[in-house]
């Protein structure tokens, strides 16, 4: 097969084999393409159009693998809703790690490529409606300025693959700048060995954060750079009210960015418990509860670490404390510079959290939509109609307009502020799901139209009206489901 411009070196496999199991995509009878992300294979250097239709379906099915490929699946644990289970890629395998002419590292993943080691009794295949979902919602991430994994393309294998419903069967490719859970350090920790958790500790600052390599204490040092990243990641979810779905240990990656698309949904109305996993009947996810869940996971993070980041065993555990609680520090200054964008303010006054909080309430007690709210905000005139005609609202408006005139920067850098940190389309669920439903039975173009709209979602025009307005009552998705 043409090269493509492929150009791996594969360092994980450096590490010791306990983290890894070479293998094989078991090969799938009649692959065909759905889509394929030309944009992102240009930024990664590969070029397919030299290749027939049939040729990459081969080729992204896996019954075809680019040469220097070396696959392989991997080994984790994760706490999932709380409890801690061994884990692994059940239907996943890593091409290998790809280097793009600008000297970038990814990884190239199948999700759906068979069974593997670690499928503790699932099939190892993956369904074409949730694999379009993490296509759909991680290219949107990535408009939005939200690091995430991407998708490379996506194709049916031929196939049924039978959970509520007999589905077809289908492959995604993940582009990602690795695969390095929390869970990860969770498996190398309960090997309990010490080298094997050095070795991972080496790994991970080796490629995702070299500017700690001279320090003293690497693994406190680790700790600290991922709670930044973590904490900078989740306020962009909270920004364009996006809910992951499933903050299991092993959903978090080390890299920062947004991984595992399975039961994610984005807020229509404004409401902090909003819940649309079919899985989390607690609310453990909720949209408000992702910060702390994202410490709590952090929190286990540092209980592998804390052999490597001193030999006493309490004066480790202080360290890891300290790190650990300044992650909600860290989280609540982003989180108020944020909201400070959503509503136009530059610098810091005493009143603003008192403002944002004021206008949130209010959203939740009139039960607005979250998006268009701000949107509406973003007009040079005051929002008229329902429901902004309440004296609550004006008030508030009023309020906003003397802190506004605080700003030091013109009134047309504070709608800048807006435009640039609100967007004016999200992939709506109802949206989403007509989407995925048509695709299912074989037409593309409600995908295809989706994903056009989704590509500027911080420009405003009018073809987008359609995809801007919140679900009739009808229309609602209250449930999303994972799929595996």
């Amino acid at each position: 097969m043409n090269n493509s411009g492929f150009n791996f070196e594969n360092t994980y496999l450096h590490l010791p084999e306990i983290f890894y199991t070479k293998l094989v995509p078991i090969p799938v009878p009649e692959p065909e393409m759905v889509i394929l992300n030309t944009s992102l294979a240009t930024d990664l250097g590969l070029d397919f159009s030299e290749i027939i239709s049939k040729k990459r379906a081969e080729l992204f099915s896996g019954n075809q693998m680019p040469k220097a490929a070396d696959p392989f699946a991997q080994a984790y644990a994760g706490h999932q809703f709380g409890h801690l289970t061994m884990l692994g890629d059940g239907r996943a395998i890593v091409w290998g790690e790809h280097i793009t002419p600008t000297g970038q590292r990814f990884d190239l993943q199948f999700k759906g490529s068979g069974r593997t080691p670690y499928s503790r009794g699932g099939d190892g295949r993956a369904a074409l409606g949730p694999m379009l979902r993490e296509y759909i919602i991680s290219e949107a991430m990535h408009a939005l300025n939200i690091p995430t994994t991407r998708s490379l393309a996506v194709v049916t294998n031929g196939e049924q693959v039978y959970r509520e419903t007999p589905s077809p069967g289908a492959i995604l490719t993940r582009v990602a700048s690795s695969h390095i859970r929390v869970g990860t350090f969770q498996y190398a920790a309960l090997q309990q060995d010490n080298e094997t958790i050095q070795a991972l500790l080496d790994y991970t600052i080796k490629r995702h954060h070299l500017e700690i390599e001279e320090n003293q204490n690497k693994a406190l040092s680790l700790l600290k750079a991922v709670s930044e990243k973590q904490a900078g990641l989740i306020t962009h979810w909270m920004r364009v009210g996006f809910i992951h779905g499933v903050m299991n240990t092993d959903n978090m990656a080390l890299s920062g960015e947004t991984i595992d698309y399975g039961p994610c949904a984005f807020m229509d109305t404004y409401d902090p418990s909003t819940v649309f996993s079919s899985i989390d009947h607690g609310g453990r996810y909720a949209y408000a509860n992702q910060p702390a869940i994202a410490q709590w996971n952090l929190a286990r993070l540092a209980e592998t670490l804390l052999p490597l980041m001193d030999e006493n065993i309490g004066k480790a555990k202080e360290l890891a404390e300290d790190a650990i609680n300044g992650f909600g520090v860290v989280y609540k200054e982003k989180s108020l510079s944020m909201l400070r964008t959503k509503v136009g303010l530059f610098g810091e006054e005493p009143e603003d959290e008192g403002l944002i909080t004021d206008l949130l309430n209010w959203m939740q007690q009139k039960g607005v939509d979250y998006t268009n709210t701000f949107l509406d905000l973003m007009k040079e005139e005051s929002p008229k109609g329902e429901p902004y005609n309440s004296d609550t609202f004006k008030e508030w408006h009023k309020r906003w307009q003397v802190r506004r005139s605080k700003n030091k920067e013109p009134l047309e850098s504070s709608w800048a502020l807006m435009r640039a940190n609100n967007p004016v389309i999200i992939p709506r669920n109802h949206k989403v799901e007509q989407a995925l439903g048509a695709a299912t039975n074989s037409d593309l173009q409600p995908l295809k139209d989706l994903l056009a709209a989704l590509r500027e979602p911080y420009e405003n025009s009018p073809d987008l009206k359609p995809y801007q307005s919140p679900p009739k009552p009808e229309e609602k998705v209250c449930q999303t489901f994972c799929g595996t």
